[in-house]
């Protein structure tokens, strides 16, 4: 795909005007929405989308039900596409010309539910007081492992990252540790609590793959013991409605801590020495030379690692 500042667009060519609207059709994956986005009449939207699908030689996006789907092709250069508008916009601001508060861009972040819990309140307020045309789109992780950095399904990842591919961009914020999370009056509360008492209870595990063990059973191993775990599920937001209504035991990162407080819960330290958990973010570095997505990485570095 060549990419030219004509107006017109001819085999193999493309202007910046069809790839900032191809951007945003993928984004929004609706004519309608792209529409708006653009502030354009939804038939010049399909006329657009239309002087797209010629120029790629690919229907970019089709109808699945009420819905449109973005094709194979699409997803194959979403992240390039975006990597190039993302270039394109910082040569013509110019360097430290970017006032985020005219920014018109959504931003996909990659997290569990309980960093979408925690932090979002927080980021939401700051993104609608100092860049009001940012919208913040959280994704949940998937039981399987994608390379949403890479193909540009995500912008930023948040929270223990796993991320392996050597081109991304991490960086670490702080360790957590870890704590047990019960209903009030349970059992585990009254008296001294041992390692063993802890094995000794039924447990709750989070899981987006539905794993029934993890390090706090390899802790328990080394001492001798086991636990019982009755089950799995797959967010901790989820965990927490089950713990209030069992006597089941549950884990928790310190940060997410309030959220358990919030919903009447108690935490209290293990009795045990666990891995800490690194908190920190990770993202492409297609995104370095961006602007806004150095704001929203300034933003996450100052609510996360802050505290």
């Amino acid at each position: 795909m060549r990419v030219t500042q004509s107006s017109a667009a001819g085999p193999g060519g493309l202007d910046l005007n069809l790839l900032a609207a191809l951007d945003v059709l993928l984004d929004e994956q609706s004519v309608s929405g792209a529409a708006r986005r653009l502030h354009l009449s939804e038939p010049a939207m399909s006329r657009t989308l239309g002087r797209i699908r010629k120029a790629l030689g690919d229907p970019v996006l089709v109808r699945a039900g009420r819905h449109m789907v973005p094709t194979p092709h699409a997803l194959a250069v979403r992240a390039e596409v975006g990597a190039v508008v993302e270039r394109a916009r910082a040569l013509f601001a110019g360097p430290g010309a970017v006032d985020v508060r005219t920014v018109s861009r959504t931003f996909t972040i990659l997290g569990s539910d309980a960093v979408a819990a925690a932090y979002g309140p927080k980021l939401f307020a700051r993104a609608a007081d100092e860049a009001p045309g940012v919208r913040l789109r959280f994704l949940g992780e998937s039981h399987v492992d994608a390379p949403v950095l890479r193909q540009g399904t995500a912008d930023l990842e948040l929270g223990v990252i796993d991320t392996t591919a050597p081109e991304v961009h991490v960086e670490h914020f702080r360790d957590d540790r870890m704590l047990g999370v019960v209903r009030p009056g349970h059992p585990l509360l009254k008296g001294k609590l041992t390692a063993r008492r802890l094995a000794e209870a039924s447990h709750l595990t989070v899981s987006r793959r539905g794993r029934l063990a993890g390090p706090l059973d390899a802790a328990l191993a080394e001492l001798g013991l086991s636990r019982r775990v009755v089950g799995s599920v797959a967010t901790f937001s989820s965990s927490l409605f089950v713990l209030l209504r069992t006597d089941l035991v549950g884990l928790g990162a310190s940060w997410v801590s309030p959220l358990a407080e919030a919903m009447g819960l108690v935490t209290f330290e293990m009795p045990l020495d666990l891995p800490l958990l690194p908190l920190g973010m990770a993202w492409h570095p297609r995104h370095d030379a961006d602007p806004a997505h150095a704001w929203l990485r300034a933003c996450a570095r100052d609510l996360l690692a802050g505290e």
